[in-house]
């Protein structure tokens, strides 16, 4: 039992709008032995008010507190930095976190580019965000996942894909802020006042969830629930969430 349960979203709680088998049992479970519970996730277009709704329509506990996701993420550190004009190349939603956050997502003489998944990219967006990055525009990248699953077993292009497209235009490798590197996760448990070694990471992508677990310090549990169907030799994990509770 640990006092922290952080878990990846996608292919490990829910994949597209379906809730993944034992995640509202396995999640109501802890919380109800005691534990914290945190949702990490690499989307870009997800909000901490639309994860809560998503998850609560599935019948899984989420208070817009427990989400920390890479758009939110992305827009304290333009902040941080003292960016005020930003070109996001991303979904509505990000674009709406960074205006609420008081930062302009479409300038056209940016401090610097923020690229996340965008659904609807274009040539011309590309152009546009490879030649601001090689006048001198940080590039900033909330996530470099290649795919990201979907009901049925599909997979979708992630944000890996858009960020790879304007890298390549713009001859310049990217700052990358989401998992696997551990600065959300040391953000949660610093909130929680948790350490890390009562704090358990949970998800379904070695490369990105369990690395980002590792390089926090915390002990890491793998499911096979998203894009992978088997767990590297040694690493801890089950089939699916309700395992985690034995």
């Amino acid at each position: 039992m640990y006092g922290l349960y952080a878990f990846d979203l996608d292919g490990t709680i829910y994949r597209g709008d379906d809730a993944i088998d034992g995640a509202a049992e396995t999640v109501r479970t802890l919380l109800a032995r005691g534990a914290r519970v945190v949702y990490l996730t690499n989307n870009s277009a997800a909000t901490p008010a639309g994860v809560t709704l998503k998850l609560e329509k599935m019948g899984i506990p989420c208070e817009p507190a427990w989400v920390y996701g890479t758009g939110p993420f992305a827009a304290q550190l333009c902040r941080d930095r003292g960016y005020r004009q930003v070109n996001v190349v991303g979904e509505p939603a990000l674009h709406q976190t960074f205006a609420e956050a008081g930062l302009n997502p479409a300038s056209r003489n940016p401090e610097a580019v923020v690229v996340g998944i965008c659904r609807t990219l274009t040539y011309e967006m590309i152009a546009e965000a490879a030649d601001l990055i090689r006048a001198g525009a940080p590039f900033i990248a909330t996530n470099t996942d290649a795919t990201y699953p979907m009901a049925g077993g599909r997979l979708q292009p992630g944000a890996g894909a858009v960020v790879a497209a304007i890298q390549t235009a713009a001859g310049r490798e990217p700052e990358v802020l989401g998992k696997p590197a551990p600065a959300m996760l040391l953000a949660a448990m610093k909130e929680a006042g948790i350490e890390p070694a009562n704090t358990l990471m949970v998800g379904d992508r070695y490369e990105t969830d369990i690395l980002c677990g590792q390089a926090a310090g915390c002990d890491t549990w793998m499911v096979t629930t998203g894009v992978v169907t088997d767990r590297p030799d040694g690493q801890p994990g089950g089939a699916n969430l309700r395992e985690l509770l034995n």
